[in-house]
């Protein structure tokens, strides 16, 4: 039987101390860059507060841009700048001074995007023009103030525009392996654009990667794949995935178990080191206000996944006790747990849940703010409450 603070080797490469895993959290605390293409920079503040949860068996860093095209909501970072590349070996030098271990989450949002935050105006890009409708963005107003905006009508990506995303993303991964992420998880998830391209009924393009076939739909998600193990290496590279999702207005895609199934193995094949299964929803894209609301995964289509696919399961969803990750842990199903929201208010989660002390809880309204240390490193470690507590 596994336990929940037993040791692992991922991929046979990245030696983690623990099956607790802190997931990517969009956080909004990036400093402006001097240059617009600088992009939202990494900085001191964000070293600070990854580093204080580096007892986390693995830290899979917030969403990032991989180009300026890609840059879908207000604040969040991008690893294609040489300032972004220096603010992020500030983070990578302290989670690693701390003995953690750190990958860097890869994203291209596709239609979920905002022409206010792309280059001269731009519009949105995606697999096709269907605008993600009901869904909004963290993005600039008509009056220039940031707020969360409705989604614009993307334009399609040409097949060599598509083409050339490998060499986007292995250019991103070779930036993260410069300034020493462990690895790299791609954003497969959410209603993005490696899933815009996957599901069968948004997917209606005609090209090589149109949705007529599985090997279409799949296809940038693999060429990307590809090109990334190609440069990070065998072992060093996962993929988030988000099964009967709804983020993002994703339509009903009546083919999603056998999408599933296919990813599995053909991301085994290539050398994937683990598929991280996020299975909690929200029902709307306003990333402020919605309320989260679980759904699991069936654990008969999980266990098909796993006899087809080497690597290891994450599952992120709702976790925050110790009893209900060890208990998923022991279906065999999965080898890492991934704690969300417990993350922010509780720095030293993983003792707290060794010690079975009692959790803090984060304002929410802290979560997305640019009032820099507040509700972000400003929360105490418990034994340092307990000391102040006896003192007093």
């Amino acid at each position: 039987m596994t336990d929940l603070f037993e040791s692992q080797l991922l991929g046979g490469t990245v030696p983690l101390r623990n099956r607790i895993v802190m997931p990517p959290m969009t956080r909004t605390r990036t400093s402006d860059g001097v240059l617009p293409t600088d992009g939202d920079l990494p900085n001191a503040l964000m070293a600070t507060y990854y580093g204080q949860r580096a007892s986390a068996g693995l830290i899979i860093a917030e969403a990032t841009d991989v180009d300026q095209s890609s840059h879908g909501y207000a604040r969040t970072p991008g690893i294609h700048s040489e300032a972004q590349m220096q603010g992020w070996r500030l983070v990578t030098d302290e989670v690693h001074r701390r003995g953690g271990a750190i990958f860097q989450q890869l994203w291209h949002v596709g239609r979920m995007a905002h022409s206010s935050m792309l280059p001269n105006g731009q519009a949105p890009v995606g697999a096709t023009e269907q605008r993600a409708e009901g869904s909004s963005v963290f993005a600039h107003g008509p009056d220039g103030r940031l707020g969360y905006m409705p989604t614009e009508t993307p334009r399609p990506l040409s097949t060599d525009e598509v083409s050339a995303m490998a060499d986007t993303f292995a250019k991103a991964a070779a930036n993260a392996r410069k300034v020493g992420f462990d690895g790299v998880e791609l954003h497969a998830a959410n209603g993005y654009l490696f899933e815009q391209f996957m599901n069968s009924v948004l997917n209606t393009r005609t090209d090589r990667y149109g949705g007529g076939s599985m090997e279409n739909r799949t296809r940038l998600l693999m060429e990307v794949v590809e090109a990334v193990v190609a440069e990070f290496g065998p072992g060093r590279v996962g993929v988030r995935l988000s099964p009967f999702g709804k983020y993002g207005s994703m339509p009903t895609d009546p083919l999603v178990e056998e999408t599933f199934l296919y990813l599995a193995e053909q991301l085994g094949r290539r050398g994937v080191a683990y598929i991280h299964l996020l299975y909690e929803l929200m029902p709307d894209g306003n990333m402020e206000t919605a309320e989260f609301k679980p759904r699991y995964l069936d654990h008969a289509l999980l266990a098909k996944a796993r006899a087809v696919f080497p690597g290891a399961f994450i599952w992120c969803g709702g976790f925050n006790d110790r009893e209900r990750a060890q208990a998923s842990l022991d279906t065999g199903l999965v080898d890492l747990i991934a704690f969300g929201r417990p993350y922010i208010a509780n720095p030293d989660l993983v003792e707290r849940l060794k010690h079975g002390w009692p959790l803090a809880v984060a304002d929410r309204s802290t979560y997305y703010t640019r009032r820099g240390e507040a509700g972000y490193t400003d929360f105490p470690a418990y034994r340092s409450v307990a000391l102040h507590a006896v003192a007093d």
